[in-house]
């Protein structure tokens, strides 16, 4: 016999409205209270019909994440899985459940965040990225869903966005300066794909570092690929092959960071010897490369975190307003940096 509202109210010792308000998490019940309740659900072995409640609340109890693209592909950058691990320790806390879009195209995103909405599978989205031109943005805060950008919005003209996000300008302004400080002015930048903003407002402040130190930026030391493995290894077959080589890069992310060392190494360019490397997140392969980069922490599992956090206040509360949340960055100086040796030139390729 299935175990009811009821049964757990009695073996509690409180009305079956309190039960119903504690599956719901309501603030209008003690602390006290709702460990007595979890704990007789638990005993008995209850699970709450969410399907059921979602059709008299009108409330899912679910979140949707919105992939940048195909997860296929974006799964294999670290960055996704830590942090959706911020996002899940959040909504695990309220008993939200997660929606993953796995889209292969923009279409397929577009059509999906679309059934997302108008048929209310969930309570709100979080998009995991935040791109120059995107109409999902645009679908979502015209139809006034609730939602949050891991990132920045680009267009200034849509007002009332949330958005949890890294300063990157000053992250990649800052790892400028740096380098410059070690005596580089070849420095070259590796960025990600220019339709993210995040590759807008890495290479701007790489770009303000150099100009504010009197040194013009050139076409040439700067490349866009894809952020993974293979998108390094391309970014350095383009970069050592210019006559006049950099001795120092900048490069958008460590999964990149990680195909650029290899291809080094196959070059026999010896990393920080012959060429310094600066990358961005931090993630887990960062520190077991060698040698360990030289990367900014940019704090991913917060970013998932307080992303969930903003979301679950705009769902509870409608009139909230927009809220914009920085995430702290520092940098992390392993071995993928070192002072130039004067008249230092990176080697020819055998």
């Amino acid at each position: 016999m299935a175990i009811t509202i009821k049964d757990v109210a009695k073996a509690a010792k409180v009305a079956p409205s309190t039960v119903s308000r504690v599956i719901s998490n309501s603030p209008r019940i003690s602390e006290k209270t709702k460990e007595r309740v979890r704990e007789a659900m638990k005993e008995l072995g209850y699970h709450p019909n969410f399907n059921a409640r979602s059709l008299a609340n009108k409330s899912t109890k679910t979140i949707g994440l919105v992939m940048p693209n195909s997860a296929n592909k974006t799964f294999q950058n670290p960055f996704f899985p830590e942090v959706i691990r911020g996002i899940s320790a959040k909504v695990h806390q309220l008993d939200y459940g997660l929606y993953l879009s796995t889209g292969q195209s923009e279409d397929e995103i577009f059509e999906e965040v679309q059934d997302m909405v108008q048929g209310r599978r969930v309570d709100g989205i979080i998009l995991l990225y935040s791109k120059v031109e995107d109409r999902v943005i645009k679908y979502l805060h015209e139809e006034q869903f609730p939602f949050v950008i891991i990132g920045r919005p680009y267009d200034d003209t849509l007002k009332g966005i949330t958005y949890v996000n890294n300063d990157n300008f000053k992250a990649a302004k800052t790892v400028t300066e740096y380098l410059l400080l070690l005596g580089h002015k070849c420095i070259a930048f590796i960025g990600g794909n220019l339709d993210f903003v995040v590759t807008i407002d890495h290479m701007q402040g790489y770009d303000r570092a150099l100009r504010n130190a009197g040194i013009e930026p050139r076409d040439d030391y700067i490349v866009f690929h894809e952020e993974l493995q293979e998108g390094g290894q391309e970014a350095v077959i383009d970069l050592m092959s210019l006559p006049e080589r950099p001795t120092a890069l900048i490069v958008a992310d460590d999964i990149m960071t990680f195909g650029v060392m290899r291809m080094l190494n196959e070059m026999e360019i010896h990393v920080p010897d012959d060429i310094s490397i600066i990358s961005f997140n931090n993630v887990m392969i960062s520190e077991l490369s060698t040698p360990p980069m030289t990367t900014v922490d940019i704090n991913i599992y917060n970013l998932g975190y307080e992303g969930a956090n903003c979301l679950i206040d705009l769902i509870l509360h409608p009139d909230i307003g927009a809220r914009k949340v920085i995430i702290p960055h520092k940098m992390i100086k392993r071995q993928t940096t070192q002072r130039l040796a004067t008249n230092a030139v990176a080697p020819e390729v055998n």
